[in-house]
């Protein structure tokens, strides 16, 4: 199992694996060698790659001759199972991490059962990002499988901070606040003065476009162009949003003297805000289910459809795509470069 994390623009994979136990047979072994092998040719080699796995090796105490992939300090003697990890950890010059530091025994056995102490579970990395862990160790106590023990290491990625492409804000006009009658007729009048204060009436359409743009600007104001905050806050009024200052009020003046009464008073106009909140959204669904039959309403519910489905996405904004080789994309200028090859 492998999983890819995008971290301030630097590709990290992390692998998850089971070797075959020592009594399998050897087909079955070098077939999960083969399939870890493939993993790996199919990460591209400027990703960070961390493989945390139950290898089922003992990979031995010492490094004699095998300096470059491994440190001094594993546990008991080397078998063919810890030789394979050894040898795979050569053809993809990579560095068995729970080697290279020096810990007490205790910290350095992942596998307990009975009279039974040794270590099977590796963490691995490649050779050049060696200097980007600084502690691995079993955690004593901590158990995440039955006799097995977990293996934690400590990762300081070296990153460059991207620089993203500042996206150019479009502020648009508040047009929807015409459905309100006061907002409406300002707007009339407005625009009749504007109109009719001109020195020569405007005989072109762009003139007097621009005319009603400029007074919808003024008397019905513009979006910060901003993206909007994922609530789902149409049915809110100004009942609950005054219900909700009162309750800051009081949360601070609580915080501030820690007295039964502020408490008290606190707590009450919690209770206050679930109630309004509760008759705003009864309320406006009642209002939304008469509106159903006029287009208004039809409009209202999929707008309504369109912010839950946004609301139930982990991820809403992808800012990374792959390349036709597969490779990573995390900068606005490559990503940019790729998409105009593309379309």
């Amino acid at each position: 199992m492998s999983l890819k994390l995008e971290i301030e623009g630097v590709m990290l994979n992390v692998v998850s694996g089971y070797a075959p136990q020592v009594g399998c047979e050897l087909g079955e072994k070098e077939r999960f060698w083969s399939e870890l092998d493939e993993v790996m040719e199919s990460i591209p080699t400027g990703e960070r790659v961390v493989i945390g796995a139950d290898f089922n090796g003992h990979v031995s105490e010492g490094n004699a001759g095998d300096e470059e992939v491994m440190g001094k300090f594993g546990v008991k003697e080397r078998n063919l199972e810890g030789q394979m990890v050894v040898d795979f950890a050569k053809r993809m010059d990579m560095g068995v991490v729970n080697t290279y530091f020096q810990k007490r025994e205790e910290h350095r056995v992942t596998y307990k059962s009975g009279g039974r102490r040794t270590q099977v579970d590796y963490i691995l990395c490649r050779r050049d990002n060696l200097k980007e862990i600084s502690d691995c160790k079993v955690v004593v106590g901590e158990s995440v499988a039955r006799q097995h023990r977990m293996v934690v290491c400590r990762m300081t990625l070296m990153v460059c901070k991207t620089k993203w492409s500042k996206r150019e804000i479009e502020k648009k006009t508040k047009w929807w606040k015409l459905k309100k009658e006061e907002c409406c007729e300002e707007f009339r009048q407005k625009l009749r003065q504007a109109l009719s204060g001109q020195v020569v009436l405007p005989d072109d359409w762009e003139t007097t476009a621009e005319v009603i743009r400029e007074t919808g600007r003024k008397v019905l104001s513009v979006s910060s162009g901003r993206r909007k905050e994922d609530k789902e806050t149409w049915w809110w009024n100004e009942e609950v949003q005054d219900s909700i200052q009162r309750k800051r009020l009081a949360k601070k003046k609580w915080n501030m003297d820690r007295t039964e009464e502020n408490r008290q008073e606190y707590k009450e106009l919690q209770r206050r805000v679930k109630r309004e909140v509760s008759k705003a959204k009864q309320k406006a669904y009642d209002e939304l289910y008469t509106r159903l039959d006029t287009r208004e309403g039809e409009k209202d519910l999929y707008r309504l459809a369109r912010q839950r489905d946004r609301d139930r996405k982990d991820v809403q904004q992808v800012r990374v795509i792959k390349d036709r080789d597969g490779r990573v994309l995390t900068s606005d200028g490559e990503c940019t470069e790729e998409m105009e090859g593309v379309l």
